[in-house]
């Protein structure tokens, strides 16, 4: 059995309840807020997570928004087929030029998707500020093997970590199979883990020499 939210539409109802719910509110910023993405950003996320559980009543049995800074969610709820998932809300600024946001960590997906019934979900608004206003020109709700390896790309924190490589574009195959989408994962690692390799073997040789160079100076 699938999530009968993204094997149906539910994603795209979640998505467009969340994205008419931002746009008909005026209040999300102040004139200290609108010129910052990042106090605009923790507006909105302040925002959906007091107000999720009303986009989602049609499949929710319970929901959190209570997670330490580090957690892999901002918020998780499970449904009434015992799926649960954890959420990450990620916001974009469509005028701002580049954004390359973390998305989690590839140990701990892994982890996490040993179980089938674990989704890691990405809900990503992207919008403009005009005013005080924010105006959203679109919300996905998607868990993340519905994003395509094309818009994706794994950088160096820890295990490595699943980054979206530009906000401005993302691909999406809606409906892709877990399956193949974390074979690629594992393609896509282990091609980054020999370049990691390679940068640290040659800063390895830049200190032997810095030692090197140290060790032949005269102590004053």
């Amino acid at each position: 059995m699938r999530s009968r939210i993204f094997s149906a539409n539910g994603h795209e109802k979640i998505a467009a309840a969340i994205t008419a719910y931002l746009n008909g509110r005026d209040n999300i910023l102040s004139a200290a807020t609108s010129q910052s993405p990042r106090a605009t950003g923790d507006a909105i996320q302040g925002i959906l997570s007091r107000e999720f559980p009303k986009f989602i009543e049609e499949w929710c049995s319970a929901y959190s928004a209570e997670f330490a800074r580090r957690a892999m969610a901002d918020l998780a709820f499970s449904d009434k087929d015992d799926f649960y998932y954890v959420v990450d809300v990620k916001t974009h600024r469509e005028d701002t030029k580049f954004n390359m946001p973390n998305l989690t960590s590839v140990e701990r997906l892994t982890r996490f998707y040993e179980d089938d019934k674990n989704y890691f979900v990405v809900l990503l608004v992207k919008y403009l500020v005009e005013g005080l206003r924010v105006v959203v020109s679109e919300t996905k709700f998607l868990p993340i093997e519905f994003l395509d390896w094309d818009c994706l790309t794994i950088g160096a924190l820890g295990w490595g970590q699943i980054q979206i490589a530009n906000s401005n574009r993302i691909a999406t195959n809606i409906g892709y199979s877990r399956k193949k989408w974390m074979l690629e994962l594992c393609d896509a690692v282990l091609e980054f883990y020999p370049r990691e390799i390679d940068k640290i073997t040659e800063r390895i040789s830049h200190f032997e020499s810095i030692r090197e160079f140290w060790l032949a100076k005269t102590d004053e």
